[in-house]
């Protein structure tokens, strides 16, 4: 099992936004790709706004290509996500599920 992590700051205003993004588009759509496991949505308030890191758990490199594409590493964010966002990472981070 992979997980893919991603990092975005979004302003604190559009916090909620964000979580009600995840939730009501990008984690339905996910559901539909054969080889996602599940999703985990952590945050935390910072100085600058609300941070979130964004854990998804995929059978293997081949179902993460199904989402992001050939380069497994690039972030997909949409624009209306990237409006909320002061920041965000463009790039993802792969870890094997060793427990």
């Amino acid at each position: 099992m992979v997980a893919r992590q991603w990092r975005g700051l979004a302003r604190a205003s559009d916090a909620a936004a964000y979580e009600d993004h995840l939730r009501g588009h990008t984690f339905p759509a996910l559901r539909r790709i054969s080889g996602f496991v599940d999703a985990s949505i952590l945050r935390r308030r910072v100085e600058r706004g609300v941070e979130f890191v964004i854990v998804t758990r995929w059978a293997s490199m081949q179902a993460i290509e199904g989402f992001a594409g050939p380069d497994v590493e690039a972030a997909v964010v949409p624009v209306e996500v990237e409006a909320l966002m002061l920041e965000y990472d463009r790039r993802v981070n792969h870890f094997e599920v060793v427990e």
